[in-house]
């Protein structure tokens, strides 16, 4: 067994023709690009494009195979260079039995399997070129094509207020829009965590996974998760999934929820705290109140936790994001000790602290013990490190 990092939850941006594929991605955040990054600057060994029901990623995936460059296994996966890539797609659900729009994640093995499934949805899908598009269908009616065909199906950044299983999908439950027994996993967002979740007893049964939704290649591993696996490959993914056969997911490592942009409860226009999304703000008197994820949570707990023994969760941030680690210290970073995973969780503090200057590295140790002091964030506005 052998212990890898992961990230499962990247967009790509633009297609190898410089077309957009997710609108708000950047334009660097091609295919090949995620995997560059992700195997020479990140050392992930394991990363998830969300975006490759567009047939041009296929294309281009296809083509670094033809190349040499890829190879696709046979355990499922695309292998490159250090990292193994995971064939994913993002979709929004928004049928009879929503109460808004909310996004999920789909998975298949093998780049023919991701073929059939946009052939599918091509049926379904007013683009599919494009990055989390409406599903014309019933959540049930894709989680049973997904089974069906070998795939994954984990409920997305599912307490965001936006567009998500808890923030607008569902009233109270998720049976009332999905088939728990046909949910693999579920993600929590940037502004949860483990603690949290585990405040709603009908997630008790589901693996927690973290990802960053990366929309440019810097963001990259702003969540993600070990893994124990025999190798790198869709298949060994499943099994940690249900932690079957000594597979497992070791940790988790993401922002502190304060941090997210959505964790408070505070008016849009003037960003302050607010006491409830009933009244307007007691400060400027907006009425449009977002409600955080805390909150939303609060609301949806029924006084019974959850029993199950957890992965520990850490608090953490991009190695780019500690105070006084700039651009040039960051890639003098990666160019002595070869990826933000080394830095971040091998490099003794002796050798760090030859490139490092004393309060920097006090930070990046706080990290690495999950004690960094924050400030909250809400409202669409991250929170931040205390300096």
């Amino acid at each position: 067994m052998k212990s890898l990092f992961a990230d499962l939850h990247i967009h790509v941006g633009r297609d190898w023709n410089d077309r957009p594929v997710k609108i708000t991605g950047a334009r660097s955040l091609t295919v090949t690009n995620i995997v560059k990054e992700a195997s020479r600057r990140k050392g992930l060994g394991m990363v998830g494009v969300v975006d490759a029901q567009a047939p041009s990623v296929q294309d281009e995936i296809a083509s670094l195979i033809e190349e040499g460059k890829a190879k696709e296994l046979e355990g499922g996966g695309i292998q490159f260079e250090h990292t193994v890539l995971i064939l994913g797609s993002e979709i929004e659900i928004y049928d009879a039995s929503c109460s808004g729009p909310l996004h999920v994640l789909c998975y298949f093995p093998y780049l023919d399997d991701m073929r059939a499934f946009s052939t599918w949805l091509s049926r379904k899908m007013k683009n599919i070129n494009l990055s989390t598009q409406r599903f014309y269908g019933t959540g049930r009616e894709l989680q049973q094509y997904v089974r069906e065909h070998g795939g994954l199906f984990i409920p997305a950044h599912m307490f965001t207020p936006f567009k998500s299983l808890y923030g607008k999908g569902v009233q109270h439950s998720l049976k009332e829009v999905l088939d728990p027994d046909q949910i693999d996993a579920v993600e929590l967002g940037l502004s949860a965590d483990t603690m949290m979740a585990d405040q709603l007893l009908e997630l008790q049964p589901f693996t927690y996974v973290t990802n960053s939704d990366a929309h440019s290649l810097g963001n990259l591993a702003r969540e993600y998760q070990q893994l124990k696996l025999e190798r790198a490959s869709f298949e060994e993914l499943r099994l940690a999934l249900q932690e079957d056969k000594g597979r497992k997911l070791i940790k988790n490592y993401g922002l502190d929820p304060r941090m997210g942009k959505y964790h408070k409860t505070v008016c849009a226009k003037c960003l302050h705290e607010a006491v409830t999304t009933k009244e307007p703000c007691s400060f400027c008197g907006s009425k449009k109140i977002i409600n955080g994820v805390f909150d939303r949570i609060r609301e949806l707990h029924e006084g019974s936790t959850q029993n199950r023994l957890r992965p520990p969760y850490v608090h953490q941030v991009l190695l780019s994001a500690i105070p006084g680690i700039g651009h040039r210290t960051y890639e003098r970073l990666l160019e002595t000790f070869e990826s933000e995973m080394m830095v971040i969780h091998e490099v003794p503090e002796c050798d760090l602290r030859k490139v490092l200057p004393e309060k920097t590295l006090m930070f990046l140790l706080q990290m690495r013990r999950g004690e960094l002091s924050v400030e909250a964030g809400g409202g669409g506005k991250y929170g931040k490190i205390k300096a």
